[in-house]
């Protein structure tokens, strides 16, 4: 009988066959060599794999020790691949891709995929651009305990809604300056959440980190207690290693 494999990314150069990690259900990790390719993988208890917290945290897991352990240049693969035989990995990946894989493994060499996502309060940014824009306050102020019509109504939603805006691109703005110059390529991203205002990755050099994460925390410091700043400097390169 056949033993199903769990596939967690690829490497372009031979690794240790067992780099003494654990992946899914537990299973030890180890490396296979597939046309010049090396994929990391674990034996596959299931055949499909529910896409649960702890099981990303898992997979996301295994490719963060594999860097860890100075295999630096990795395409992670997507969660839940499982596959029956390597076979199937050469014809349906390997071989209409190959050329994509090298372009992807040049580009990410000597590089690594840093993420930043910019939280706000919404209710005391909306009161801070009040008290700090004098002539929409006074506007507001003027309206306040009137019957409006409609469009009144439309038009002071608006006006609070295009300052809050601005508000909202003169802090990105900032980061953008500083940040933008240290990254080959950068993917920004709607937002996740109602609270958050800006969600990018960065492609930076690998040995350019400390400065990138300097400049965050400075830029940070700038704006004092009105951000929250989740900067993740370590992770596998998902947003610039997609195969089109």
């Amino acid at each position: 009988m056949n033993t199903s494999l769990y596939l967690y990314g690829i490497f372009p150069d031979t690794i240790p066959a067992n780099l003494d990690l654990k992946g899914l259900d537990g299973e030890s990790v180890y490396s296979q060599v597939v046309d010049g390719f090396s994929f990391l993988y674990s034996a596959a208890r299931q055949e499909k794999y529910l896409a649960s917290r702890r099981n990303l945290l898992t997979h996301e897991k295994v490719l963060e020790q594999a860097m860890y352990q100075g295999f630096h240049i990795l395409l992670p693969l997507r969660f839940g691949l499982v596959i029956q035989d390597w076979e199937t990995i050469n014809l349906q990946l390997i071989k209409p891709y190959q050329e994509q894989l090298h372009q992807l493994f040049e580009k990410l060499t000597g590089q690594r995929e840093v993420s930043i996502k910019i939280f706000w309060n919404p209710e005391s940014e909306l009161q801070a651009m009040m008290q700090s824009n004098h002539e929409l306050k006074q506007h507001c102020d003027d309206k306040s305990g009137k019957n409006l019509s409609m469009d009144e109504i439309i038009q002071i939603g608006q006006l609070i809604e295009s300052n809050l805006l601005a508000r909202k691109q003169s802090v990105i703005q900032d980061f953008f300056n500083e940040l933008h110059p240290l990254a080959k390529e950068v993917v920004e991203s709607d937002p996740l959440v109602a609270d958050m205002i800006y969600n990018a990755a960065f492609l930076i050099n690998w040995e350019n980190e400390p400065i990138f994460s300097e400049r965050v925390e400075a830029v940070d410091k700038k704006f004092g207690d009105r951000l929250r700043i989740r900067y993740n400097n370590f992770t596998a390169p998902y947003t610039f290693a997609q195969l089109t």
